[in-house]
């Protein structure tokens, strides 16, 4: 009988101890999307997504790449994909069960949220697209590390409608990153249909403005099809031929979740369809036709993956829980992993820097410190070195490869930051202004703030985030934001808020040798103001956070405060001293951690304090201040916690309303006038 092309194709390159192995996983998968459900109903889980229909494009993905070597930022239905990669079943279980020895998160994430350290299998959560900007990060890490070494990424069509993955598609295309773009296009995006989801219903179609990207559309449900198509993406990719974006048509042969039931949307006709283009018996009979295997080798297979499966459930129920006392380990970094870090070495004694230069001279003596460090962000390459010339002269100095421009995009520049990071380097990145970080807050809120601790420490994502904040300026509603009191509710994530140049830098130093995110605020106002200057301190001079300034002794009131008000708080006490009262000025100089021992120490010598910020009064940070000091310290309290913000409004333009809107010296004096007389 003559081969035809078909049988060609099943065999070629691929041996029978090989295809079996490939089989055992699509199969092995299977029964434990089966198992899971089981599972689930018995009580000893809660959730489940299934990779039933999928299991070809994840196996022969994971085939054609090098686990181990390249990196994957796979989603929440990539069951077959993890296993192929490296993961065991009874690590899966361990994952499903929610177990401490669980290697994804220590069972701190719903089931099915992959991650391996070894195997490079990035941390991953719930928001839908997050991924992709990650995965270009770590792309262009490895570029930069001189690697060869391809990021593989991947998700439902319905995540294409995310504005992350056409940022990201954009980044990969513009810069030839080698990330293979895997989308498993099952139709359905939970119960909504492609139609209603896409132009043109095809991401392969959408996506053809992408200069630079090489694109693919394969039939997902075909291994020995999909094999060959990601093999020769990741193998262009490897030599600088740019990204690939393959969709790959697939079924979804379970609901979306196990909180789902598409008998409600789909029709009978639909459902039964679609099981026709099952992957699994389209390879049985790839194997059997080419005189592979036999009918009973299968079945012996089959019997064997069901066992495995088993014993791998059995085997994970019977490991501890995660222990109670836990639930706020690695949060944030180990003591051990600060221990390198000499705080407050030397006085600062150099000639006098305004804040925007104490910043800059931190960023060039740390670029020159660590060469894994790299800037970027919008217009902070020369020669325009940043809106407020915070990074002029470091492109220059240090080459464009590590001080770039960003596309103008907040959740590309977080995104791809977290990326760089947890590849290994130490990339500090600048949004432009406060007031347009919101793009980047799924980023942040649930991705940078969390990776470390939803991981159970396995990745980390140290990013600081540079970012100018405040009013004063004229900028109005879009120009003028305080941000520190929506960010300080995140836990996470480390928040410095310098009021003066010394401690700009000295923060920004601590912040960028620090293993923890941290958010760096700047405010515009202080940049080049003189009261806001100091002597500059040298390059190994390191603040730490949580600790507190006392920016002036008293001993009848205490001012808490921060930024822009620090100063105006010192001459509001300055008045207060020609009338008789001494005003005590504590700057707490970060927000995250909070010096409360400090502010408490401060009450209790004084037992009156206001709290003032530029933010609005309501919900400002200074609420969460006035409720510590009023459950720690009551007993010292000689009379109200008073607080001192901005109006609840936005910041307007013009002067005259802006001098309104926001706190000035005189609003500070006479709240202390009124407190002293309590």
């Amino acid at each position: 009988m003559p081969e035809t092309k078909k049988q060609k194709k099943t065999i070629e390159g691929l041996h029978k101890k090989t295809l079996l192995s490939l089989y055992r996983n699509m199969v092995t998968s299977r029964f434990m999307d089966e198992k899971m459900m089981i599972l689930l109903k018995q009580g000893k889980s809660f959730f489940h997504i299934g990779a039933a229909g999928h299991e070809a494009i994840q196996t022969a993905a994971a085939f054609a790449l090098q686990p181990g070597y390249d990196y994957a930022y796979p989603y929440y239905r990539d069951l077959s994909f993890v296993m192929q990669f490296g993961v065991t079943p009874e690590e899966i279980f361990l994952n499903f069960l929610a177990k401490e020895a669980d290697p994804s998160s220590g069972g701190r994430q719903m089931p099915n949220h992959y991650g391996h350290r070894e195997h490079h299998i990035v941390s991953q959560s719930s928001p839908t697209g997050t991924q992709y900007l990650q995965s270009v990060g770590t792309a262009l890490a490895a570029v930069k590390a001189g690697k060869d070494e391809v990021v593989y990424v991947s998700s439902g069509e319905g995540t294409t409608s995310q504005g992350d993955f056409h940022e990201a598609l954009n980044w990969a295309s513009r810069a030839k990153l080698p990330v293979i773009f895997v989308i498993q296009n099952n139709k359905y995006a939970i119960s909504t249909h492609i139609s209603d989801q896409m132009s043109g219903e095809s991401v392969y179609k959408f996506s053809a403005g992408y200069e630079g990207l090489n694109r693919y559309q394969i039939d997902g449900t075909n291994f020995f099809e999909s094999y060959k198509i990601v093999k020769q993406a990741a193998a262009d990719a490897r030599v600088g031929k740019g990204p690939a974006l393959i969709e790959a048509d697939t079924v979804r042969l379970f609901p979306h979740s196990s909180s789902d039931s598409q008998k409600k949307y789909r029709t009978h006709e639909d459902l039964e369809k679609d099981k026709e283009r099952d992957p699994i018996p389209s390879f049985e009979a790839d194997l059997l036709e080419n005189g592979i295997v036999t009918a009973d080798e299968l079945d012996t297979l089959r019997k064997d993956c069901k066992t495995e499966v088993d014993k791998a459930a059995d085997a994970a129920a019977e490991y501890a829980n995660p222990d109670k006392g836990s639930v706020s380990q690695y949060l944030y970094a180990p003591e051990a992993e600060y221990a390198d870090l000499e705080f407050e070495k030397n006085e600062p004694s150099g000639e006098r820097a305004v804040l925007v230069d104490a910043i800059n001279h931190a960023l060039k003596e740390e670029m020159a410190l660590n060469e894994k460090m790299h800037i970027f962000g919008q217009d902070v390459a020369d020669g325009k070195g940043g809106v407020f010339t915070a990074t002029t002269g470091i492109s220059t100095q240090f080459g464009k490869e590590r001080c770039f421009n960003a596309p103008l995009a907040e959740a590309s520049i977080v995104g791809v930051a977290i990326g760089m990071a947890v590849y290994g380097l130490r990339p500090v990145v600048e949004i432009q202004f406060g007031d347009y970080i919101w793009t980047a807050m799924m980023q942040i809120r649930n991705e940078l703030s969390v990776m470390r601790w939803r991981s159970f420490n396995h990745w980390t994502a140290p990013v600081v985030l540079r970012v100018p904040v405040g009013g004063y300026i004229h900028g109005a509603l879009c120009h003028s934001q305080n941000i520190e009191g929506f960010f300080a509710h995140i836990p996470g994530i480390k928040i410095a808020y310098p009021a003066n140049a010394a401690d700009a830098k000295g923060l920004l130093k601590a912040a960028i040798r620090c293993p923890d995110p941290v958010l760096f605020l700047e405010h515009k106002g202080l940049y080049r103001q003189s009261f806001a200057a100091s002597p500059e301190p040298d390059a190994e001079y390191l603040l730490p956070f949580g600790k507190a300034r006392i920016a002036r002794e008293g001993s009848d009131i205490t001012v808490v405060t921060w930024g822009a008000l620090v100063q105006k708080s010192l001459e509001a006490a300055r008045q207060m001293e020609k009338e008789g009262i001494s005003v005590e000025v504590i700057d707490i100089r970060t927000i995250n951690p909070l010096d409360t021992e400090a502010i408490i120490n401060s009450v209790k010598k004084t037992n009156k304090v206001l709290v003032a910020h530029e933010d609005t009064r309501f919900q400002g940070f200074g609420a969460e201040i006035s409720a510590q000091i009023a459950e720690i310290a009551f007993e010292y309290l000689d009379g109200p916690v008073r607080r001192l913000g901005g109006t609840d409004t936005p910041i307007p333009y013009s002067p005259v309303l802006e001098e309104e809107a926001l706190p000035q010296t005189e609003n500070i004096t006479e709240a202390l006038r009124d407190l002293a007389a309590y």
